[in-house]
């Protein structure tokens, strides 16, 4: 599953996409590819992997093996031997393929084309799909690396994986084109990432859940962000990385806790979690300056800088007659409310000057 906000920027319009010669039907695809959850379709992935070998000039893979995750899988290569596995494949696979591929279709649409036709493709797919895959692959090497000289290893290993459904930007850049690369595309469609060698190939399955914020960044206040059917999980709150047993105590919390947490960016996340506005209210916080604008606020955190914030009253009233009240997060050096929401608008102090607040 995924929540709102896990494909932030969508598809592209009908016009954008069409003008870069590809179907935006094609484009939703992979975005769908790239975020898809749920039990990987394990025949059509086999058939997958074994036609990208074939479209590579090789024979085919003696077998195919599955594992439930990619650090189960990180975990087989390191336990396996060269003569098991066979030597990696990858570049003949994926890498050789997808530069041909590339240059052909750069060269037919020259550079301008090609600019227009990446950026209504995979470079709206790109920074959140590449920031999952990153870090998917810290947390494998958080998982299999027992000291830092383990880590070396685990890194080489991940370095013979093709991403799978993570490939989905540049797949949706060569939709309609890229023959060479129908296999990794068949297996991108049914299955998450996957190793290939002379003798064995490894399919992961997909993740059972994943949650996103708007941002597109992992996020869960509750449990795993982002789950396999293995249990390797990886937990965020607002794309920072936690550990799995800080959450369990984020229902608990009280200002004292705050304040008594050492890590500097789990307080944040605790704050954050708490809410500003109640932190200040409850710890007795008293306020640094006030003026027609609103009220400024300072947070004093140990081993950090200081959180200082504009509490600001909508000038429209809600249906009901009420009027919301709004935290605005501004720079610690801010001194006064007005400079702090004229921040929030890009301004300085001295030429702030609203005609109508809203």
């Amino acid at each position: 599953m995924e929540t709102a906000g896990g494909a932030r920027g969508g598809a592209p319009g009908n016009g954008g996409a069409a003008a870069a010669g590809v179907r935006p039907a094609e484009v939703e695809e992979w975005r769908r590819v790239a975020a898809a959850t749920g039990a990987a379709d394990r025949e059509a992935a086999e058939a997958g992997v074994r036609m990208a070998y074939r479209l590579a000039g090789l024979a085919e893979p003696e077998r195919v093996e599955w594992a439930g995750s990619p650090r189960e899988a990180t975990a087989r290569v390191l336990a396996s031997s060269q003569a098991e596995l066979g030597a990696s494949v990858r570049d003949a696979v994926r890498t050789c393929p997808w530069a041909d591929e590339r240059a052909a279709l750069h060269a037919e649409l020259g550079r301008t084309a090609w600019a227009d036709r990446w950026s209504v493709t995979g470079g709206r797919l790109w920074d959140t799909t590449r920031a999952l895959a990153e870090r998917i692959r810290t947390g494998v090497v958080e998982a299999l690396a027992e000291t830092p000289q383990d880590e070396p290893a685990v890194r080489l290993a991940l370095l013979d994986v093709v991403l799978g459904q993570h490939d989905a930007p540049w797949l949706a850049a060569f939709a309609g084109a890229g023959e060479r690369l129908a296999g990794i595309a068949a297996v991108a469609r049914s299955a998450g990432w996957w190793w290939p060698y002379e003798k064995v190939a490894i399919i992961t399955e997909r993740p059972v859940e994943l949650h996103r914020d708007e941002a597109g960044r992992l996020d869960r206040g509750d449990g795993p962000a982002l789950a396999f059917p293995d249990g390797f999980a990886l937990h965020a709150w607002r794309g920072m990385p936690v550990p799995a047993t800080f959450l369990d105590g984020l229902s608990d919390l009280t200002p004292d806790r705050i304040r008594k947490e050492e890590n500097a960016e789990l307080r944040r996340v605790m704050l954050e979690f708490y809410g500003y506005d109640r932190y200040l209210e409850e710890s007795g916080a008293q306020p640094l300056h006030r003026d027609e604008t609103g009220v400024l606020w300072r947070i004093d955190l140990v081993d950090d800088e200081p959180v200082v914030m504009v509490e600001v009253v909508n000038s429209t009233p809600e249906p009901d007659g009420t009027r919301r009240t709004y935290w605005l997060r501004v720079p610690p050096r801010t001194r006064t409310a007005r400079e702090g929401v004229a921040w929030t608008f890009g301004l300085g102090e001295a030429v702030y000057a609203p005609v109508r607040e809203t």
